[in-house]
């Protein structure tokens, strides 16, 4: 299985505007507790079920507190906003299938790699035509703010876009035939055709990106080695697999 969240940094002038707002969060100094920030609409990732967070990246989150022996708090934020607030230290960490790339690591650090991702094209069930994402020209396509899938679809030519906040949101656009694609991540995107509340979807092709998801923390955060630690202690003693089956229903593909 290799899918993805992919995500990308968006204005670094706009975050660390919006870093200074949120500085007034945070852990508030206790330093047996990491404030952790997710975007909970991106199922199996994250998720809100009964005014409860889980998914995948939560269980894993706590795997790691536990191993770090620290208490894990979850602070609920929009995607777009997690890098602020890692860059204005209003949170020690954020975890929420955020894709590791080159633009992100100039303004925050990350944990080693804990899920192989990719982005995937989804249609109509009935659409015949589009089969790869050259046959995107032109097209309208939706997809979440803040995201490698948002980046990936201004570089194809002529296409009409149009963002939401959540991928859930894009995937109804394209469910409701007011877009003609979407581009996500794979495992969200099968999560929500699966589920049965996004109908006469399908993904079609094979994944655009081989890309990582990470845990990130604060530039020059002392915590770095500790996730990294404790993400190396849950994959060695099978709590990493363990999970993994429970959210995938599969084991994880074997390390690359």
């Amino acid at each position: 299985m290799n899918v993805t969240r992919a995500r990308f940094l968006r204005n670094a002038t706009v975050g660390l505007l919006a870093a200074g707002v949120l500085a007034a969060c945070g852990s508030g100094g206790d330093t047996n507790t990491w404030t952790v920030g997710t975007e909970p609409g991106f199922a199996p990732f994250e998720t809100m079920n009964g005014g409860q967070l889980e998914g995948f990246d939560i269980d894993l989150m706590n795997a790691v507190g536990e191993k770090a022996g620290k208490t894990i708090e979850f602070k609920s934020l929009p995607f777009d906003s997690l890098i602020a607030a890692l860059q204005g230290n209003s949170i020690d960490a954020a975890i929420s299938s955020m894709t590791i790339t080159p633009e992100r690591q100039k303004a925050v650090d990350f944990s080693d790699p804990y899920f192989d991702a990719g982005l995937a094209i989804a249609v109509a069930a009935n659409n015949t035509k589009v089969k790869t994402i050259d046959d995107l020209k032109g097209k309208k396509i939706a997809v979440q703010l803040g995201t490698t899938g948002a980046s990936t679809a201004t570089n194809i030519e002529g296409t009409k876009i149009t963002t939401f906040e959540s991928a859930p949101l894009a995937l109804t656009e394209l469910s409701n035939g007011n877009v003609d694609a979407v581009i996500n991540d794979a495992p969200a995107t099968k999560a929500a055709i699966a589920s049965g509340n996004i109908p006469n979807v399908k993904i079609v092709g094979e994944v655009l990106t081989d890309e990582s998801y990470g845990i990130a923390l604060p530039k020059g955060s002392e915590n770095v080695a500790a996730v990294n630690s404790a993400i190396a202690e849950l994959k060695a003693d099978g709590t990493y697999d363990t999970i993994y089956q429970k959210w995938f229903d599969m084991a994880p593909p074997a390390a690359k």
